[in-house]
């Protein structure tokens, strides 16, 4: 998937511009950085596309912890709401879009690695995937 596919893709789960979008995007991948592993969010950097790889790549600083860090989702909206530019109404709207979008952007078995690390209450927030393409029901 191309960074451009991703961004339009949360725009239109989130109902937002492509401009909000990459902004929640970024916001979600970074706190997602911090609430898996440094080897999980790794890999699933690997696997997406450039100009979103790097959010769940983040740089060592002094109090850098490799492991994750224990919150669940409230938690993790919140701090998804408490980046700049993010319109708090939108974030729980956006961290849905963004982790229902990672789910088709990278391969299943690293998505369920992941999900593995989080709180069930997560997969609770992400769109069923539909067999009928993804379309939802009415």
């Amino acid at each position: 998937m191309e960074y451009e596919d991703f961004i339009n893709l949360v725009a239109t789960r989130a109902k937002v511009s492509t401009d909000q979008a990459a902004t929640l995007t970024r916001a979600t991948l970074e706190t997602l950085a911090d609430r898996i592993s440094a080897g999980q969010a790794e890999d699933l950097a690997y696997q997406l596309p450039d100009g979103l790889d790097d959010h769940l790549r983040k740089p060592p600083p002094l109090n850098r912890q490799e492991h994750a860090q224990p919150f669940g989702l409230e938690e993790f909206v919140r701090r998804v709401a408490d980046h700049p530019a993010i319109d708090r109404a939108l974030a729980g709207t956006g961290v849905r879009a963004v982790l229902t979008t990672l789910r088709e952007a990278v391969s299943r078995d690293e998505f369920e690695d992941a999900m593995a690390q989080l709180p069930k209450e997560f997969r609770q927030v992400i769109e069923p995937v539909g067999a009928g393409g993804g379309q939802r029901p009415r």
